[in-house]
C-alpha cells in the first residue's frame, strides 16, 4: 500500500498554535517535508521543531522568495521526491505555515500529488485570524463581507476592490505597503485601517495605518480595512 500525504497547517508562528491534530501527525510521521528559502532554516519546521521526532526522514522544500510566478521546478522536485516514499508505503507530513489552503505552499505539491496518493489536509490558525486577534478587530459584523486580497495587484486593482468592499484583508504588504498607503488614502480610508506584522510572534507589531511611518514592511505582514463598530 502507500503512504498518505498530509497537508499539516502549523499556524502563523506562535508554537502553541499548533493543533493537537497536527502536533499528532507530525511526530508519527515517518516523513516530514517543509518549504525553506534558498538558505537558511524554514519558518514552517521551525515552529512545529517541538513534534517533529528523532530520526524522523526531512525534506527541505528550497524555494526562491522573489516576486514573481510561483515556479514550478521547486515543486515539481519536491513532488517527485516526496512521491518516492509515498510509493514505499511512508507517510509524508507536509507542514505549511499558517493554513495549507489559505495561500498556502502545500496547494501546489496537492496539485501534483492528490490524483495519485491517498492526502489529508489538516486546517491550521490562518494568518487572517491571528492577524485580527493580534489588533483585537472583528473581521465582519452582522451582514457584512469580507474581501480578501494579495498586496502584488496592481493599483487599479487593488483601487476596485478596496473601493467595492466593507471590510478588507490585504496580504503579502512587504514591499508595496507605500502604494497601499497611498491608495488606501486616496479613498479615505486610513482611520479605518491597521497595520500588523508578525502575528503571533514575539515581534508582533499593531499600528493604526495612519501612524506607520514606514513605507517598506516584512512579508508577515497585512492590513486589516473596515469601519469601526456604531
Amino acid at each position: 500500500m502507500t503512504g498518505t500525504l498530509y497537508g499539516i497547517g502549523v499556524g502563523p508562528g506562535d508554537p502553541e498554535l499548533v493543533t493537537l491534530k497536527a502536533a499528532r501527525l507530525i511526530a508519527a510521521a515517518p516523513v516530514v517535508a517543509y518549504p525553506a528559502p534558498d538558505s537558511g532554516e524554514s519558518f514552517a519546521r521551525r515552529i512545529a521543531a517541538a513534534h517533529i521526532a528523532s530520526g524522523t526522514r526531512e525534506i527541505a522544500i528550497r524555494i526562491a522568495m522573489r516576486p514573481g510566478a510561483v515556479p514550478a521546478e521547486p515543486y515539481d522536485r519536491a513532488a517527485e521526491a516526496i512521491g518516492a516514499h509515498l510509493e514505499a508505503g511512508r507517510g509524508v507530513a507536509v507542514l505549511c505555515e499558517g493554513d495549507p489552503f489559505f495561500y498556502g505552499t502545500f496547494m501546489y505539491l496537492h496539485d501534483r500529488l492528490a490524483g495519485r496518493f491517498a492526502c489529508e489536509v489538516v486546517p491550521g490558525v490562518s494568518s487572517l485570524t491571528a492577524v485580527a486577534a493580534a489588533a483585537g478587530r472583528p473581521l465582519t459584523r452582522r451582514t457584512a463581507g469580507l474581501s480578501v486580497f494579495p498586496a502584488t495587484l496592481d493599483d487599479e486593482a487593488l483601487t476596485a476592490r478596496l473601493n467595492a468592499c466593507e471590510a478588507a484583508a490585504i496580504l503579502k504588504v512587504g514591499r508595496h505597503l507605500s502604494r497601499l498607503k497611498a491608495i488606501i488614502a486616496a479613498l479615505g480610508r486610513t482611520e479605518e485601517a491597521v497595520y500588523v506584522a508578525h502575528a503571533s510572534l514575539p515581534e508582533e507589531r499593531v499600528v493604526p495605518l495612519a501612524e506607520l511611518a514606514e513605507d517598506e514592511a516584512p512579508y508577515f505582514s497585512m492590513i486589516l480595512v473596515a469601519k469601526a463598530a456604531p
